[in-house]
């Protein structure tokens, strides 16, 4: 097939995917917003009738006690609950059927996912599971594979990046072939979703840095793409000016209680913009990167991000320009052209004062193929991307990151 045959199927995928999501149910999750947010959750999970519920954590999460405060209020309200914290930072498919396991033979009724992007892709996975004992996590992989009710999820974010709290998506790793299997489906949605600043006042820089670009490439991905709504618009344009007047302050400042607050606010629009209006190959590339060394997905994002735009060149200039404005760059008396120039170079300037860096020394050259090969696997024909790559390009892109 030639490109531009291959390009018109793409696009004509897209437009009956585009399509048929509006049958979707697109409800986002109720809110609990504000320092100390957490605490109200058990009175919420009580009021809901539910008394038995497991949570999905990580050990470096239950070191700091950050769940402490849960914990307590889940005991007040006479909750019983089952912790599962063995979720790693790429959760793997044996994460999910150990938490499966405990929700099943603890006779739960509910599941919390507190942590970052890991514990919720691992919380949202475990309840396809339950829904879905006939499958397997290779078998829900793609989009609309779960398609039945799982159990009521309730999010709690510790990152202001992933906006997994308000998402339709789970990533789940598989060790054995290095791939990521991502899981779509709208019942993957969390029921409630809890913005507690005070929960990511402890967290290091460089995991504020990281998770906030990572929140940052979900609203350019969403809002450069070709299956936006006024409503993905909107928000992925807020998240774009929240971030830039945020994300340095917080990470200069980790008790900077406004920038937390505002931080969490853009990551869960960002969310919102991306579950509808899709992402791109920078997540294509990240998730395979992630996949074959490790590589945590908000760093992969960040660092990918200003190349895959650069690969768009002239194709997303004018989308570019909405958001160098967004973000309060000084595009008085430019072109678009220009504002998209500005805005990339502010990314890359942002990434280096934040120490994030610019190239990946893990990446071999005996593995771009293959990763080429699976982020395309991923992203064509489905993203609905401002220009369709094909494998030379993916290859040259990837060339570019090595160090």
């Amino acid at each position: 097939m030639n490109r531009k045959m291959y390009e018109a199927y793409c696009r004509a995928y897209q437009g009956v995917f585009r399509m048929a999501v509006n049958v979707l149910d697109w409800t986002e999750p109720k809110l609990i917003k504000g320092e100390g947010a957490v605490k109200k959750l058990p009175a919420k999970i009580k009021e809901l009738g539910y008394t038995n519920v497991l949570v999905v954590t990580d050990k470096g999460l239950m070191g700091l006690h950050l769940l402490d405060s849960l914990f307590e209020e889940l005991k007040n309200e006479g909750i019983a609950y089952i912790v599962y914290d063995g979720v790693q930072p790429n959760p793997t498919i044996d994460n999910i059927e150990e938490a499966r396991n405990l929700y099943l033979g603890n006779g739960c009724q509910a599941i919390i996912a507190f942590g970052g992007g890991s514990p919720m892709d691992c919380a949202k996975a475990c309840g396809a599971r339950i829904a879905r004992p006939d499958k397997q996590i290779p078998a829900l992989r793609g989009q609309l594979k779960v398609l039945k009710k799982i159990p009521p999820l309730f999010a709690v974010p510790t990152t202001a990046g992933t906006g997994s709290e308000c998402t339709i998506a789970a990533v789940v790793s598989n060790p054995k072939t290095h791939e990521k299997n991502a899981i779509n489906d709208p019942v993957l949605r969390p029921k409630y979703a809890v913005l507690d600043p005070a929960l990511t006042v402890g967290l290091p820089p460089h995991i504020t840095s990281t998770t906030g670009m990572d929140a940052l490439t979900h609203a350019v991905e969403a809002y450069i793409g070709q299956s936006n709504t006024k409503d993905t618009e909107e928000k992925a344009l807020l998240a774009t000016k929240l971030i830039f007047e945020n994300l340095e302050a917080a990470y200069a400042d980790g008790k900077n209680m406004q920038a937390r607050e505002n931080m969490l606010f853009a990551s869960y629009s960002a969310g919102v913009a991306f579950t509808r209006a899709y992402v791109g190959y920078v997540h294509a590339i990240a998730h395979n990167l992630g996949g074959m060394y490790g590589i945590p997905h908000g760093l992969a994002n960040a660092v990918i991000l200003p190349y895959v735009l650069d690969y768009f060149g002239e194709s997303a200039h004018d989308r570019l320009a909405d958001l160098a404005e967004a973000a309060g760059l000084d595009c008085e008396g430019k072109t678009n052209a220009e504002k998209a120039t500005m805005f990339i170079a502010e990314i890359r300037r942002m990434n280096k004062d934040m120490n994030i860096p610019e190239k990946f020394e893990q990446i071999k050259e005996e593995d771009i193929s293959l990763i080429a090969d699976r982020a395309l696997l991923e992203g064509n024909p489905l993203y609905p991307v401002p220009k369709i790559m094909n494998k030379a390009e993916c290859v040259a892109v990837i060339r570019q990151l090595m160090a």
